[in-house]
């Protein structure tokens, strides 16, 4: 866990690239080809830019679709201000997008689909894949909340633990098909309270969910992790996870 410490002032101090964008360049081969009229909004976790997911985003475009990554601020900044930031952006370059909208986020970002989905519920949605989202807060937060290099960190970043009244715990269960993808790091399963170094296996569980899946891989690692690319299209395809 006191890795986290020195990976977040890291972070901090990368300024937050925002906005929309397709992924250019390298796109994997996938499987079955979607309909070029699936589209596929991407968001990235807490203290990343939309290069982060740059690698999913091409996997997925190598599987047919149309990806949209959406960029928005994560650090110094409130919970309502970066809801507001992704609700502008994802309007601006997904509104006019024809067919089924999928919805895929990494740790935070899928606590900003489900919010951004609560304040627009007549979005036409397909499918939503979570990967490694604390939807139940996470008690990385309510350890490390009361150091001075979390505080700097801003409102969003402390509002990620495990309270009633945290972020992620006052979203509404869904209303549409989701799949949580969940990483496990080391030797542990998932009964002896299993981790993916940041994110407890439980603490990604939602009631309402369609499908729940875990593979080996870490928090950050994930995003880059061809398991995790292959369940993800797998799961927007078929609506479950090849178990």
């Amino acid at each position: 866990m006191s890795a986290g410490k020195p990976l977040l002032l890291i972070a901090a101090a990368v300024p937050a690239l925002t906005g929309c964008g397709t992924g250019p360049g390298y796109a994997e081969p996938g499987p079955a080809q979607a309909s070029r009229t699936e589209s596929v909004v991407l968001l990235h976790g807490l203290a990343r830019t939309t290069h982060a997911v740059w690698l999913l985003a091409n996997r997925l475009e190598g599987a047919g679709y149309h990806v949209e990554r959406v960029g928005y601020r994560t650090l110094r900044t409130s919970p309502q201000a970066a809801l507001e930031e992704v609700t502008t952006r994802i309007d601006a370059c997904c509104g006019a997008l024809d067919g089924p909208v999928h919805f895929v986020g990494h740790s935070l970002g899928g606590l900003m689909v489900r919010a951004y989905l609560r304040e627009r519920p007549d979005t036409p949605v397909g499918k939503v894949v979570l990967l490694a989202t604390p939807n139940n807060g996470t008690p990385f937060v309510d350890t490390y909340r009361d150091t001075w290099w979390f505080e700097a960190a801003g409102e969003l970043a402390l509002a990620l633990g495990t309270d009633p009244d945290s972020f992620a715990n006052t979203l509404p269960p869904p209303e549409y098909p989701v799949g949580i993808i969940e990483g496990i790091r080391g030797d542990k399963d998932i009964e002896s309270g299993g981790s993916d170094g940041l994110v407890p296996v439980d603490s990604t569980r939602l009631e309402g969910m369609t499908d729940f899946i875990v593979i080996d891989t870490g928090h950050s690692t994930m995003r880059y992790d061809g398991e995790a690319a292959r369940q993800t299209i797998e799961f927007l395809k078929h609506g479950h996870f090849a178990h």
